[in-house]
């Protein structure tokens, strides 16, 4: 069914975020300031000049609410209190200060469509009938598929999202059906007072300095809704809200599809490796070589970014076209290096020199780039590690080997912690040759000191910035776009050269290296040898 008609009534964007530059940090993996062995608010603020450094401008704190942690942190107990293993609410407070003085902004993860078992909420409804803030059904012969047994006095079960022990919030239904009554319409006083939870939430942290949120699973809380409609209803009445209560404040969304989520209301939207009308098939068609996270129902075709050069850059360019035709400037696309759920770059036979040409794409490109923490340095994808913390969800996906500590040295705990290796909150990467940020800061030739040459090539050019055009000239090997009129790209990401001849307006134009490795242009024509990218002013 068609998307909803993109509203008109909103706020712009907030100024900040059409340049931003996105990380995202995995708290229990990113630094451990207490020696405990996990992650916590104390490291991250340890860190945060290395992030002024690198030229970021926002991060995003994957949840860091109170949790059992059955779902590593997206099963919350109390939405407005942090979990101790992070530190206090005063750590919190520490970290958006000191951040703030840096110049960069901190957005939490909201876990807007259910919580753990163990928040009071569920605790108090699994005894109340009377009770509707989660979804129930009073059948006692048999349960409807997917819900689960009611664990207290209350007869009949509950639906969860995803684990059993993450039930679902009662947002409503979008289709009502007589003969399943725990279908309850978007109007029923349960999926209203959820509704207004839901505000009251985020006005909670917003007012302590947080700059806004990634919004988790943002499409699933109206059930049975085709065409997303009453979803997106929702989002829109409390991005309307947001413009009146909090105007500077960002909303992002895990959606996977942003010609859908930006006209309901979220200032950006990322390309996901699910979502869409394609479930992910761009984000995909980029970086995902077959190798860690693997979803069975996923086609194993090539993607564009592998040393084969099998795939194409077209999937993707003709995906974000689309997009970019439905939102115009209400909002952005966010392209993200990888995340907490889908594989690193390095991964599988992907080695470190095919990482400078992807950052070379993801830093020049017409989206909001977001960096997934320790890919800067090129952090691999860890394979066969245990289940932890529910990061296993399919026999060939898990998330663990995204979820690995972040290589800052080469100490024993590769600065990371001083807790012994058997404490740690994932193992470390065990080859002794392991990327740092240590040893890359002082390398000049490394990928970090070039993703921060990258960074600061976009922050300080508006023709490479996430508003300008872009004009594919050719999307095959190699791939070769215009920016603003002013700025050539050229990506080679195969191990074979590959070659293009520009168009012939004339006279030829006059290509100046900007950032460039590999690549040269002499007149019209155009040469890339494998593994290479060039930036050139026109």
């Amino acid at each position: 069914m068609p998307s909803p008609s993109p509203s008109s009534s909103f706020r712009p964007a907030p100024a900040w975020l059409a340049d931003a530059v996105l990380y995202q940090i995995y708290p229990q993996s990113f630094a451990d300031a207490n020696g405990d062995g996990v992650g916590d608010f104390a490291g991250i603020t340890a860190h945060l000049d290395h992030l002024a450094w690198l030229g970021v401008t926002t991060v995003w704190l994957n949840p860091c609410f109170a949790s059992p942690f059955n779902d590593a942190g997206y099963d919350i107990s109390d939405y407005l209190s942090v979990a101790p293993r992070y530190g206090t609410a005063d750590d919190l407070a520490e970290l958006v200060d000191e951040a703030g003085r840096l110049g960069i902004r901190v957005l939490l993860d909201l876990v807007a469509g259910h919580t753990s078992d163990q928040h009071p909420w569920f605790r108090h409804a699994v005894d109340d009938p009377a009770d509707h803030r989660y979804i129930w059904t009073e059948e006692t012969d048999g349960l409807p598929d997917r819900f689960v047994r009611s664990p207290g006095s209350r007869p009949g079960g509950y639906l969860p999202n995803f684990f059993d022990s993450q039930p679902a919030l009662n947002f409503g239904y979008a289709r009502e059906d007589p003969a399943e009554p725990w279908r309850q319409p978007v109007s029923a006083d349960g999926p209203r007072a959820n509704r207004a939870t839901l505000r009251e939430i985020m006005d909670h942290w917003l007012r302590l300095g947080l700059a806004g949120f990634r919004v988790d699973m943002a499409h699933s809380l109206v059930k049975d809704d085709p065409g997303l409609r009453a979803t997106s209803t929702l989002w829109a009445e409390l991005r309307a809200w947001l413009d009146r209560t909090h105007p500077d404040a960002a909303l992002l969304a895990e959606w996977g599809d942003p010609a859908v989520s930006v006209p309901a209301g979220f200032h950006s939207d990322f390309f996901l490796q699910f979502g869409g009308p394609s479930d992910g098939l761009p984000l995909r068609s980029l970086w995902h070589n077959g190798h860690g996270t693997v979803a069975e129902h996923w086609t194993p075709d090539p993607c564009y970014f592998d040393a084969e050069g099998g795939g194409t850059a077209g999937t993707f360019v003709t995906a974000w076209q689309s997009v970019s035709a439905v939102i115009g400037d209400r909002g952005f696309c966010t392209l993200p290096t990888a995340n907490h759920d889908f594989s690193r770059l390095a991964c599988g036979p992907r080695t470190a020199e095919q990482l400078p040409p992807a950052f070379a794409f993801q830093l020049t490109w017409p989206t909001l780039p977001a960096i997934y923490y320790g890919d800067e340095i090129g952090m691999r994808f860890l394979p066969d590690l245990p289940d932890h913390e529910g990061s296993a969800i399919g026999p060939r996906y898990n998330r663990a080997g995204s979820r690995t500590p972040m290589q800052w040295d080469d100490s024993p705990g590769a600065g990371f912690s001083t807790a012994p290796a058997d404490r740690l909150y994932l193992p470390l990467d065990p080859d002794p040759g392991r990327p740092t940020v240590a040893a890359q800061r002082a390398d000049e030739s490394s990928l970090l000191r070039l993703v921060r040459r990258l960074i600061a090539l976009r922050r300080a050019t508006p023709e490479l910035g996430g508003r300008a055009g872009v004009e594919v000239l050719h999307s095959g090997y190699p791939l070769v776009y215009v920016r603003g009129d002013r700025y050539l790209v050229v990506v080679n990401p195969r191990r074979e050269p590959a070659s293009f001849t520009l168009p012939r307006p004339e006279p030829a134009p006059t290509a100046r290296p900007v950032e460039t490795s590999g690549v040269t242009v002499s007149g019209r024509e155009i040469t890339a040898p494998g593994f290479s990218f060039g930036i050139f002013a026109l």
